[in-house]
């Protein structure tokens, strides 16, 4: 075991308590909304250095647009435009499939502070809301998009350390394979079906589940591909360095940007499971 992953796993470990505390045990639902809006805001903070901002103020007033979103979402007069802020998300990702496809050769096309600034926004706005929002059903369902996202990312690591030969997408991240996000998908996909099982999902509704469940960890893939890219084109190795082996906030939920508006978007459509 590498002192890297040995690092990694000592990190992780620390951080599940945290994260189980204040998915399961929280007071209220305005405890979880704080500590996930408290991540993303420090995502927001990395995400300007992304962009190639170094003073203080623009990124101080960055942070705090961001943080103003939050609170005026959680209000119950906003609630309502939560689906669409789930769609605007979902359009997005199609359009950073063509731009990680297309990497780097389109690069001069969105590399630019005044187009990533509200890519920010995009990013973590709505992930914050479908994190939320699926709190509110049930701490249950959150915890089941985190373990498809980590299921997929777990499974990717260890099919690709045994299997993986082909590229996924060499000039982003050259680690990746197809036959490592081919495992990643079969173990979320797994996981899906076990809890579809147990929710005793038949015909259509297990049809639908099973889909966005595939949606949903296709999505962090991309997610993960496309802070990968921002940050190669940027020059940086890891977003921040907050979380010891692991970098930083944004480097810990770049699959959940992606992931948590595609899982929250289907399951407003669907109605629920």
């Amino acid at each position: 075991m590498t002192s890297e992953l040995r690092q990694r796993i000592i990190t992780a470990l620390l951080l599940l308590p945290v994260v189980v505390w204040c998915v399961f045990l929280a007071p209220d639902a305005t405890a979880f909304a704080s500590f996930a809006g408290a991540v993303v805001i420090v995502g927001a903070w990395e995400w300007t250095r992304l962009m190639g901002w170094m003073s203080v103020m623009p990124r101080v007033l960055y942070v705090a647009l961001l943080a103003l979103l939050l609170v005026s979402m959680w209000l119950p007069e906003l609630a309502g435009f939560a689906p669409a802020l789930y769609m605007l998300s979902a359009g997005f990702w199609l359009l950073a499939l063509r731009l990680v496809t297309g990497y780097p050769d389109n690069a001069s096309l969105w590399a630019r502070a005044w187009l990533l600034a509200p890519v920010g926004l995009v990013l973590l706005l709505p992930a914050w809301l479908g994190l939320t929002s699926l709190h509110a059903v049930s701490p249950w369902w959150l915890m089941f998009l985190f373990l498809l996202v980590w299921g997929s990312d777990t499974g990717a690591y260890f099919a690709g350390r045994a299997l993986g030969k082909n590229k996924l997408a060499p000039a982003v991240s050259p680690g990746k394979t197809i036959e490592g996000m081919v495992g990643g998908l079969a173990l979320a996909l797994a996981i899906a079906l076990a809890v579809a099982i147990w929710r005793d999902l038949s015909g259509i509704r297990l049809m639908a589940f099973m889909g966005l469940c595939l949606l949903t960890a296709l999505a962090s893939v991309l997610g993960d591909l496309f802070e990968s890219m921002t940050k190669r084109h940027a020059g940086i190795k890891d977003s921040g360095n907050i979380f010891p082996g692991h970098g930083g906030a944004l480097d810990r939920i770049d699959s959940l940007t992606a992931a948590a508006p595609v899982f929250a978007l289907g399951w407003w459509l669907a109605g629920g499971f």
